[in-house]
């Protein structure tokens, strides 16, 4: 093949264009740096709403002014959470505690606004996100990565719709077994994919990143998000929002009653991620012969599995078996902490690979101080003031009406949020205790209609769930893509949704 150098993969031919020069940090528009400031001090001029105490109005001004800056980035995401989370902390007599708390004897705010500003990062999914960039890099060393996404290729790399389908596929099994869909898709298929767009010359950080990297990763949090929702056990807080449900309206879910009311739904939504993701997010690489018939010669090359590989994959499948039975005994993030420090005494990975994982580093400083500025709104009390406010308004509405209202408000204010658990923890009973004061509910169905969203949710942000951090740190998907895709395919989601769950479980 001529048009394969020095080992390199083929690569189609792409129209002439003047190169991308690299900007510069002190390049940045000074727009983008004034705009979260002016954000934050304009809301916190407005008046507090009726209900709402005038300290937690002046947190959530800073909440929205990060936000603003995570959506621009003047500043890398981890610096912009780091600077959030400090803004608060220093001022966190007058945005972080009411009067009551600060009267009280012995109350000491510094304190307790420290312990507040560091509990991110005492976070499990935290840390079980860390450790997916952990697998990563052992994929990466040992070269077991790129043997997986050679074979993938070889077998549909001759179209990058197939190779869509294949990352979903792996996603669907996996799903069932796997009740943390960061252990699930982080951990256990993100370390596999990232070595498939380096085959077709796509780099991270990169203009090439479009050429067929962004297309995968962004298929794969697609995809983990719908499973995640499809099956009871495909995710943690489904389990939790099951039992808070039983306790606060009486109503009990098995896991077939949870898989039957999804399925049409998930098998819809399914099969479109890959197709969708064509269509929003379109990869210059369309597939063709040439790659598959390199990757098989490549795989050629490589010969058997290496002695490393061998432990690579020993490791992988009993941190998998963890992850998948061993939920009742030992917890997900343990057994990933246990995997990385049997890997770098296997010298699988070494401990200056771990120091040197800058993705990993900088992804933990990121969701830690997302999830504890995202914690912070309901500390403050503006989340249940949020949902009561909502709830007042339902008054007049007809039960279905209200019901989809709800379930929308439910759905669309995990923007609030950095982890489904805290969100499942917050709103699930305020919804709940609102939709069962008016009359003419069926308390059943709109229980459940909230449940089975909170996988799908975990789509809006590149902080709503656990794998999206590490898909969000990749570098195949910018930010501002990552909030837009993140918009289009949230609002697909829920209409898909709300369109099938009415002729089918309403």
């Amino acid at each position: 093949m001529s048009s394969i150098v020095h080992g390199a993969p083929p690569r189609e031919a792409a129209p002439a264009s003047k190169p991308v020069a690299p900007t510069a940090p002190g390049s940045v528009p000074l727009w983008k740096y004034l705009a979260p400031v002016a954000v934050a001090l304009l809301v916190a001029l407005i008046p507090a709403p009726a209900g709402l105490p005038q300290f937690a109005w002046y947190y959530f001004a800073i909440f929205a002014g990060v936000i603003v800056g995570l959506m621009l980035e003047p500043l890398p995401g981890a610096a912009i959470g780091l600077i959030g989370v400090s803004v608060v902390t220093l001022l966190s007599p007058w945005v972080f505690f009411g009067a009551e708390q600060l009267a009280k004897p012995g109350f000491k705010p510094a304190n307790a606004s420290l312990t507040w500003a560091l509990s991110g990062f005492s976070n499990t999914v935290v840390w079980l996100i860390f450790a997916a960039f952990m697998f990563a890099l052992g994929y990466e060393k040992t070269g077991l990565g790129k043997r997986i996404a050679l074979w993938l290729v070889k077998v549909m790399g001759k179209s990058t719709l197939m190779l869509g389908y294949a990352v979903t596929i792996a996603d669907v099994v996996l799903a069932p077994f796997t009740p943390s869909n960061t252990a699930r898709s982080g951990g256990t298929v993100f370390p596999v994919i990232r070595n498939l767009p380096a085959l077709y010359d796509s780099k991270p950080n990169d203009p090439s990143s479009r050429r067929i990297g962004g297309y995968l990763m962004w298929v794969a949090i697609a995809a983990t998000c719908v499973t995640s929702s499809m099956f009871l056990t495909g995710l943690a807080p489904n389990l939790l929002a099951v039992e808070l449900i039983n306790k606060t309206a009486k109503v009990q879910f098995t896991w077939m009653e949870w898989f039957s009311a999804f399925a049409p739904i998930g098998i819809i939504l399914l099969v479109a991620v890959p197709l969708l993701a064509y269509v929003f997010y379109k990869p210059e690489i369309k597939g063709g012969n040439e790659v598959p018939d390199w990757a098989r010669g490549e795989l050629t090359k490589l010969g058997g599995l290496s002695g490393r590989e061998v432990g690579l994959a020993a490791l992988v499948l009993t941190a998998l078996a963890g992850w998948i039975w061993g939920g009742d005994f030992i917890n997900a993030t343990t057994v990933a902490i246990v995997v990385i420090c049997l890997m770098v005494i296997g010298k699988v990975v070494s401990w200056d690979d771990v120091l040197n994982n800058k993705a990993a580093w900088n992804t933990l400083v990121w969701f830690a101080t997302l999830v504890a500025l995202a914690d912070g709104l309901s500390k403050v009390g503006f989340v249940k003031w949020f949902a009561d406010t909502v709830g007042a308004q339902m008054v007049g509405y007809s039960p279905m009406m209200a019901m989809v209202a709800l379930v929308a408000v439910f759905f669309f204010t995990h923007y609030l949020f950095a982890s489904v658990t805290a969100h499942v923890t917050a709103m699930l009973p305020v919804m709940l205790a609102v939709g069962m004061g008016i009359p003419g509910i069926d308390l059943r169905t709109f229980s459940l209609l909230l449940a089975l969203t909170l996988g799908l949710m975990g789509i809006l942000t590149p902080y709503a769930t656990g794998p999206s951090p590490v898909y969000a740190g990749s570098g195949y998907i910018p930010a501002k893509d990552f909030w837009r895709l993140g918009a289009i395919f949230g609002v697909i989601y829920f209409a898909v949704f709300m369109l099938v769950a009415f002729f089918w479980i309403m």
